[in-house]
């Protein structure tokens, strides 16, 4: 079963593909859509609806987990996360990718058995858990093949 982990953004949307074989877990790839700075929010979310049909065609993932917001100082910032999680989502729909929401504590608690890991832990652990050979670069990238993992780890996802 092929797994996309997504890490929402509207400037930047980690996001990552998982194999599940058995117990086995692998990284298939990893990357982030990048949407320039100053341009509508329009074209920002169509760049983003558009690279994500562009993954969802070429790695046919099966199942996809989309991290929720959680925690946010800014809500201009926060609005503009939401509607590219709307496009995320629908996106998802739309191709029927089976879509898993979880909230990032859910994610941390998966992945380093600790809720409240800091970023460089669960970071190291991506790394350990998938066996690369490097920490996934950037952050959201990272992130998003946590958010993958998560998936990928809980049997009640797996059907």
């Amino acid at each position: 079963m092929k797994i996309l982990g997504i890490d929402p953004g509207t400037a930047t949307t980690g996001y990552g593909i998982v194999e599940k074989k058995g117990s086995e877990v692998t990284c298939i790839h990893f990357g982030c859509v990048e949407t320039p700075y100053g341009v509508d929010q329009a074209i920002r979310l169509h760049i983003l609806r558009k690279e994500l049909l562009v993954i969802l065609e070429k790695y046919t993932p099966t199942l996809a987990g989309v991290e929720q917001l959680f925690f946010v100082k800014n809500m201009k910032t926060a609005l503009s996360v939401a509607e590219a999680r709307g496009v995320i989502l629908e996106t998802l729909h739309s191709k029927r990718v089976k879509i898993i929401e979880c909230t990032p504590l859910q994610v941390k608690q998966a992945v380093t058995g600790y809720g409240k890991a800091d970023k460089i832990q669960v970071q190291k652990m991506v790394k350990i858990l998938l066996r690369l050979t490097d920490i996934p670069k950037p952050d959201d990238a990272a992130d998003a093949l946590a958010v993958a993992m998560y998936c990928a780890n809980n049997s009640n996802f797996n059907s």
